[in-house]
């Protein structure tokens, strides 16, 4: 079955695959609304009669009913097109006398938000609560705001109360965020989420203090001192209260440098020296610039350099200064997981922040970069935000006619659409744009961008001919460069074409002898537990014990049950198989669900065996994996045949 999702945190959005689908007219879109706030819980007929038509009477009600099924069956040939006639609904049921929505985890973005809520703890008067271990899900949380709840459904009581719930909901996230960031010792990151929320909300004094608290560690008291002064006389102009006493308690602190307010030693920080003045703002983006071209171990100090610049032109208080230095960074990207995430954080709030401060007048091509910015660096997530901005990169950059900043915004296109399943042709004509618009306007990086990206997916469908021309034609480019990255992406796409005809030895040697090219470029993001994964899918392919791999790193939730069931630890692995996330939406997606798919088998368990279906089948004809030109696990058919053998 497609993967389906509902987004109400902004105009109401049905998905199935990634892709948008219509659910019907404006009853039809309503009512998936409506049950979509219910949670799973049923609604009875006459409740969602009551909320559909809230002018009706009780003799209204009752005729309804008949139109509400007509809905109702509308609304169930979109959500499940491939449901046999007769077959029984598994997504919108019919149980104790009404309606409900039968969604997995995590596929209602108000549910992600509630939860993502739900686990952080109290807090103190004057610091923050302990750091909610869901970090990341506060801020993928977060990120998928879209603005008014069901904004574009009408003004019923039913949606009052529900915008009124998850406006309160959502406050609570970007505060418990922000306690999280300040017990990790980032006291700068809690001061991006703060400032705005603080403004949109002055009744919330915990925001005001919160944010007083983040500006005080981040070094700067006076600051600190006039966001409480301020809150104090916006409470007093806009709703005539004098502040709580954690205010004035934290105005006084801060005066006095309590020792109260200091928080824990920050984590590691970026060791560059920030630029002082405008032409050093320049001349530090165009060092960077020139660093991560050169690759090897420039690229960890270019990504430094740059977070250090754009944070610097972010604190002289001229957005259009701060929008063309994050900007001026057009290096192309060309894998899903980054190197730095928390770098990566800092560029996107810098750019969110930049775009607000701008406005609607920003200049076009300024605001397609910051959105490109954003859809870059945001890779490999769900954050629909950033999947968002890159489509509306391309479009502005389209209008505009600037053949560098739509090169940008393609970047990001292809980046973001890891977010949906089976994207591989689109991925190849967005490969193939970058080559004509790099040739046409001489941008030598992104036609290596380009064919890389055609590379990626020629592999990814088993077209390993188109494949080898794209990856010699990018060595080619690359060549004017003396740039070490491309030599090595390629090595590896040969070491992967090779290990689908390869004795397993040779196959092993050809990926140790690829990440041997990699082991002097501080390249994580690609690297961490790279040649493990690839050494795990040639001993599955050839039946081989999985002993010996090496440390996983970011694929070890995939990995362990695999490893625990190769040692006869079944129990251990049922464990392991039964806290398997849901792989992040990066390059080598279907390569996790297919260990996934061979766990399944392994242990028996159908529940297991249905999810890595449910994923795989959306791309029958592609090869797992390779779509990343780096590592393969075979034929999805193969994996399908073998889930669909278990099953029988």
């Amino acid at each position: 079955m497609v993967e389906l999702r509902v987004e109400v945190l902004g105009p109401v959005r049905l998905l199935r695959g990634g892709a948008e689908v219509d659910p019907g007219g404006p009853r039809q879109r309503e009512l998936l609304a409506r049950l979509a706030a219910a949670r799973g819980r049923p609604v009875s007929f006459e409740r969602l009669a009551a909320d559909l038509w809230d002018d009706a009477t009780e003799h209204d009600l009752r005729a309804r009913r008949g139109a509400l099924a007509t809905f109702v069956g509308d609304l169930r040939r979109r959500l499940e097109p491939e449901r046999a006639p007769r077959a029984r609904p598994r997504v919108l049921v019919t149980e104790h006398g009404g309606y409900a929505l039968r969604l997995p985890d995590g596929a209602l973005d108000a549910a992600r938000l509630e939860s993502a809520v739900a686990p952080a703890g109290g807090r103190t008067t004057t610091g923050p609560a302990a750091a909610p271990s869901g970090t990341r899900a506060l801020r993928d949380a977060v990120a998928a705001w879209r603005g008014e709840p069901y904004a574009d459904l009408p003004d019923r009581a039913w949606v009052r109360a529900e915008r009124r719930h998850l406006a309160e909901v959502h406050a609570r996230a970007v505060e418990r965020l922000a306690e999280a960031l300040l017990a990790d010792g980032r006291p700068g990151e809690s001061v991006a989420a703060l400032d705005p929320h603080a403004a949109a909300h002055p009744w919330r004094e915990r925001a005001w203090a919160l944010l007083a608290l983040a500006l005080y560690r981040d070094g700067r008291q006076a600051d600190a001192l006039d966001v409480v002064r301020r809150a104090r006389r916006r409470l007093a102009d806009e709703l005539g209260l004098d502040p709580g006493p954690e205010l004035v308690r934290l105005e006084r602190d801060v005066l006095d440098r309590a020792p109260s307010l200091d928080g824990p030693t920050p984590g590691p920080r970026l060791a560059v020296t920030a630029p002082t003045s405008r032409t050093h703002l320049r001349s530090t983006v165009d060092v960077a610039r020139t660093l991560a071209i050169a690759g090897g171990d420039h690229l960890a100090t270019a990504q430094q350099q740059r977070v250090a610049a754009a944070l610097a032109a972010e604190a002289t208080g001229d957005p259009v200064l701060t929008a063309r230095t994050v900007t001026g960074y057009d290096v192309p990207a060309v894998w899903t997981r980054s190197d730095d995430p928390e770098a990566a954080d800092a560029l996107v709030g810098v750019a969110r922040r930049t775009l607000r401060r701008l406005g609607p007048d920003a200049a076009p091509v300024l605001r397609a970069r910051l959105l490109a910015v954003v859809g870059i660096e945001h890779r490999g997530t769900r954050d629909a935000w950033a999947w968002a901005a890159a489509e509306d990169a391309v479009g502005i950059a389209r209008d505009v006619g600037d053949p560098g900043t739509l090169a940008l915004a393609l970047n990001a296109r292809f980046l973001q659409s890891f977010q949906g399943s089976g994207a591989g042709a689109e991925r190849d004509r967005t490969g193939a744009e970058l080559v004509a618009l790099a040739e046409a306007h001489d941008l030598p990086t992104f036609a290596i961008l380009g064919h890389l990206v055609r590379m990626q997916a020629a592999a990814g469908a088993g077209r390993f001919g188109d494949a080898d021309a794209h990856a010699a034609a990018a060595e080619d480019v690359a060549a004017g460069y003396e740039s070490p990255v491309v030599p090595m992406l390629t090595a590896w796409y040969r070491a992967m074409r090779d290990a689908e005809t390869a004795p397993p030895d040779a196959a092993a040697r050809a990926y140790r002898a690829a990440d041997d090219l990699l082991a002097g470029v501080r390249m994580p993001g690609v690297r961490d537990g790279l040649l493990p994964l690839a050494l795990l899918t040639v001993r599955l392919r050839h039946g081989r014990p999985l002993a010996g791999l090496g440390d996983p790193g970011p694929y070890t939730p995939w990995v362990a049950p695999l490893l625990a069931l190769d040692t006869g630890d079944r129990p251990g692995a049922a464990d392991l198989a039964r806290a398997v996330p849901e792989p992040p939406a990066d390059h080598l997606r279907e390569l996790r669900w297919a260990l996934v798919a061979e766990t399944a088998v392994r242990l028996g368990d159908a529940g297991l065996a249905r999810r890595a279906r449910h994923a795989l089948a959306r791309v029958p004809d592609e090869l797992a994996g390779a779509g990343s030109g780096l590592v393969s696990a075979g034929s999805v058919r193969t994996w399908l045949g073998r889930l669909d053998g278990r099953r029988a």
